[in-house]
């Protein structure tokens, strides 16, 4: 094995800080997510392979992106994660090379996090590891034997299962939910991992590559699964709170995917939204980032339940009639036509009219849901001008139970915010004290 010539290293490393801080400058001037991360994957992906090259790596060993990494998405100080694939058990001589590059990459400035496996070992080892399939999923070529990473990744992909994958995720994801309290307005969300952060949009795609339903936002729209609106929402939404957690990895100068109350009016300021006080301009940051995991939260549980229809041949009893304009179908309310929001907001009014008086229904159906998502914005000042809109909402309000519960779904749907404006501008108002633990509109 050639030693790496330490003069040689010592140049990439000030030449990667050079670069790193270049993008990071970019970023403040401004802030486009999408330009930095692409940015430091680039970056990250030519220093990389450098120092393998520097490394003389093993005749046979291939070098592979993986996780974030592998999928592009490279925030400020994100690990680097990394897989060495071999066509057989290394030995002493390449365990020496292996060694030697990964200390030369942390050397260089690159938070590496690395698996060295053989092909077969990848195979056997993604049979009963979630993980590792989903990683092969977004593995990418970094260097070495295109043949054998070409091989490696469809085999690893050949034996997924898509519906146990979409059962294990969904499991996965109602698990971190419910660690991370179940909600989206936590007072320091984490935005990766909580409900309506980033993580939520991968589960999404991952289980939609698992089922060869597309693997962009744009294929799943071409496959029926999402349609233009709803995907101007994902990606509107994945911007901002791509924006929010690239601020945060600056400010903190380490991973800081939380936003920390110590952080809040820095990240304001950061992003151009700071206001007469520190406490107006954290106020602010924090309602652009619960508007963003609020529509998260909606856009994936529609995009989930799609593909739930899609992977699971579910047998549908047939839906039992509830009035002219809606039934249970499967316990859930269902409107028989549900083309009746655009051409009649005001049933959108009666819809949930009809799930307040109606308490064994444990929730609305994808399909109306969906519907009266895409309706939302025809619940406007002349609709609310007309008494008999008015009349509705005040039946809606007398009805004898299920009010509460039928209030946080219209605020959860964005219907409630749509026809009350006052109310919409206390959606995802914070309050800095240590008494109030939620949202103002979620606060029990």
């Amino acid at each position: 094995m050639t030693p790496i010539d330490p003069a040689r290293l010592a140049e990439l490393r000030t030449r990667y800080r050079a670069q790193h801080a270049k993008l990071i400058d970019a970023f403040r001037a401004r802030p486009d997510p999408d330009r930095l991360l692409r940015g430091l994957s680039q970056l990250t992906d030519s220093t990389v392979r450098a120092v393998w090259t520097m490394a003389s790596p093993p005749r046979g060993a291939t070098l592979a992106a993986v996780g974030g990494y592998g999928r592009g998405e490279m925030f400020p100080h994100s690990d680097v994660d990394l897989l060495v694939l071999l066509e057989r058990a290394p030995d002493e001589s390449m365990r020496e090379a292996l060694e030697a590059f990964v200390g030369a990459c942390w050397d260089v400035g690159l938070q590496i996090g690395h698996s060295v496996r053989t092909a077969q070992e990848c195979v056997r080892e993604a049979a009963g590891d979630i993980t590792i399939q989903t990683s092969a999923m977004e593995a990418r070529l970094l260097a070495g034997s295109r043949a054998l990473f070409k091989s490696t990744t469809e085999r690893l992909r050949a034996q997924i299962d898509p519906q146990a994958f979409f059962r294990a995720k969904w499991l996965e994801m109602r698990q971190r939910h419910v660690k991370y309290e179940d909600t989206p307005y936590s007072l320091e969300p984490n935005t990766k991992e909580s409900p309506g952060g980033l993580r939520d949009l991968q589960v999404v795609m991952w289980s939609a590559r698992a089922a060869g339903l597309g693997w962009r936002w744009a294929e799943l729209a071409k496959s029926g699964l999402a349609t233009p609106a709803e995907l101007r929402a994902v990606r509107a939404s994945e911007r901002m709170i791509r924006r929010i957690r690239a601020c945060l990895h600056i400010l903190a100068g380490r991973r800081e995917d939380r936003l920390v109350f110590d952080l809040q009016a820095q990240a304001a300021e950061f992003l151009g939204l700071s206001g007469g006080s520190a406490r107006r301009a954290s106020e602010a940051v924090m309602q652009r980032y619960f508007w963003a995991a609020k529509q998260v939260t909606q856009m994936s549980t529609i995009l989930l339940q799609n593909l739930e229809t899609e992977l699971f041949s579910q047998r549908d009893i047939a839906p039992e009639p509830i009035d002219g304009e809606f039934q249970d179908r499967n316990g859930l309310l269902d409107a028989i036509d549900p083309t009746i929001f655009e051409r009649d907001p005001a049933a959108i009014l009666r819809a949930f009219i009809c799930l307040a008086r109606h308490t064994e229904l444990a929730g609305i159906s994808v399909a109306t849901l969906r519907a009266i998502w895409h309706a939302r914005m025809r619940l406007d000042a002349s609709f609310r001008a007309q008494p008999e809109n008015r009349q509705l909402f005040m039946s809606l309000l007398q009805q004898p139970r299920g009010v509460t519960r039928t209030l946080r779904r219209m605020n959860q749907w964005s219907v409630l915010g749509r026809y009350l404006p006052t109310f919409r501008r206390i959606i995802g108002r914070m309050q800095h004290d240590l008494f109030h633990v939620y949202t103002v509109d979620q606060h029990p």
